[in-house]
């Protein structure tokens, strides 16, 4: 069967949790980033690139987190986390509309409870 692997990242600087808005999520929520792997791309690559093309920062220390099979229509869905390295949030004006460094007692509106992206920012939230 057809499978396409998509990661997904939570990504950290200490107290902060980096969230991003998709101009087609609902009015007002914010998830982590994610992104599909390209053809001959290593799942760490790609969470590099993804990252940094979506919203201009670089990360460190990376970790994977877990997965979740996502229909949408044939992804897999790889969770990692990982920590600010450097750069200042510069949004593609594509693939993500809006981006910040929120606090726990700060969340916006957040995916919903039964997706690996409500899990990564679940974790966060508890430690």
């Amino acid at each position: 069967p057809r499978l396409s692997p998509a990661i997904i990242v939570r990504v950290t600087d200490g107290d902060r949790i980096l969230l991003a808005r998709s101009p087609h999520f609902p009015p007002g929520m914010y998830s982590v980033l994610a992104g599909f792997i390209e053809p001959g791309e290593s799942l760490e690559a790609g969470i590099h690139r993804e990252v940094f093309e979506e919203v201009g920062v670089r990360i460190t220390d990376l970790t994977y987190f877990g997965s979740q099979p996502w229909p949408f229509p044939d992804s897999l869905m790889i969770g990692f986390v990982a920590r600010y390295r450097e750069g200042c949030i510069r949004c593609d004006g594509v693939e993500i509309e809006d981006a910040g460094w929120y606090e726990r007692e700060r969340m916006p509106e957040l995916p919903g409870p039964l997706s690996i992206s409500r899990a990564l920012i679940e974790d966060f939230l508890s430690r």
